[in-house]
């Protein structure tokens, strides 16, 4: 169902069962799947893809330039995955020629004024609070909760299943299964309430809680704490695992 006030190109790709509501604008080169819904007066520009399921609501805009003086025009492309929800006045970027393009993942939830700027890679269920930026080139892994106003510094990773806090200024890499708060951020403990919805035994709580008392709460710089961890058998656990390859790949260090 498209409504006869949106504007939708011919070169657009659009699946079955889409609504399209008044003054919506659907450019070319664009793919809309099946069962998606694009409120009034939002864009979806050049270069887009959304998967099935996908709700833009009104006045989001996904898809047009990066916010980049380098950029060149480069036809670069924007992928939204399946069930994901944008809502109104957010705003998604397409990728530069550093990556040529920005992906945002499955039953994602993106709030009121967000921001997902260029070459970022969002990954599944993850829920950007409102008013919630994201630089260039960072990227957010499955299962991350951004507090409202949330500012992530380009560059920066934010590992699986964390939970930020409310206008907390991300700086640094974000190891995975913890709590981030205050400004300036610090490690505030793992977040336990959000790993036991998701199914965590309390086994494998009680094991990353003992890494990172090791790796944060005994003195010892990083490197070291990683060493008795790893002493101490923690390392068998695989989320743990997870969280020290996480932090040995890390480019500009983590929050502590």
């Amino acid at each position: 169902m498209i409504d006869s006030r949106a504007v939708v190109s011919g070169d657009a790709q659009i699946g079955n069962n889409v609504h399209i509501g008044p003054f919506a604008i659907i450019e070319g080169n664009t793919v809309i799947g099946d069962n998606c819904q694009i409120r009034s007066h939002a864009v979806i520009a050049s270069g887009t893809t959304l998967g099935r399921n996908v709700r833009v609501h009104s006045s989001a805009v996904i898809g047009t330039e990066p916010q980049d003086l380098k950029f060149k025009d480069t036809p670069t492309t924007v992928v939204i995955g399946d069930d994901t929800v944008i809502r109104e006045f957010a705003t998604v970027n397409r990728g530069t020629e550093a990556s040529g393009t920005t992906l945002v993942g499955k039953n994602t939830l993106i709030m009121t004024y967000c921001h997902v700027a260029h070459d970022c890679i969002v990954g599944n269920n993850v829920v950007m609070s409102n008013a919630t930026q994201l630089g260039g080139h960072v990227e957010i892994e499955d299962w991350v909760t951004l507090g409202g106003v949330t500012k992530v510094h380009q560059f920066c990773k934010v590992g699986a299943h964390v939970m930020v806090g409310a206008d907390v200024k991300v700086v640094k890499d974000v190891p995975p299964f913890i709590l981030l708060g205050k400004n300036p951020p610090v490690i505030e403990g793992v977040n336990k309430i959000g790993l036991k919805r998701r199914g965590f035994s309390s086994e494998d709580i009680s094991a990353i809680d003992g890494f990172y008392d090791i790796l944060l709460r005994q003195g010892l710089n990083t490197t070291d704490g990683i060493k008795k961890a790893l002493e101490a058998d923690l390392a068998k656990n695989p989320y743990n695992r997870q969280a020290i390859d996480f932090i040995e790949s890390s480019n500009r260090g983590i929050h502590r």
